[in-house]
Formats: structure tokens, sequence, C-alpha cells
């Protein structure tokens, strides 16, 4: 399922990561990476908080979906 549809707090482990050459080396340079574990903090609108890497990351709604948990 992708990632703009997990539960709030749940740690979730990217299975899969899609879209174009380019989108999959941007979200690979913000940490993640197949295998690597993913915990959605907040969503507003589709948009989604997450903490990947010990860091916190806001990506769209478009972007979440092109990452498959």
């Amino acid at each position: 399922m992708p990632l703009s549809l997990a539960d709030v707090g749940e740690e979730n482990t990217v299975k899969k990561i899609g879209g174009s050459p380019e989108v999959k080396k941007h979200l690979e340079n913000l940490g993640f990476v197949v295998g690597g574990n993913v915990t959605v903090i907040t969503s507003l609108n589709g948009n989604v908080i997450v903490n990947v890497k010990d860091s916190r990351v806001a990506i769209s709604e478009e972007m979440a979906r092109k990452i498959m948990i």
C-alpha cells in the first residue's frame, strides 16, 4: 500500500519506490530506501510528515503515493 494511506504513528518498512529515475533519486536522497523504516508523524490533506533515518521530512501526497510500504 502507498505511504499516503499509512496510519499515523505506525512504523512501516519501505518495500518499493516508484516513479521516474529522477523521483527515485530525490526520494533516496531524502532517506527513503527499500528496507528502511518510515513512521508517519502527521497527515494533512494527503500530505505527510514522516520520520525517516532520525529526520523529519515533509512530502506531498503525490510523492507519498510513489512509496510502497
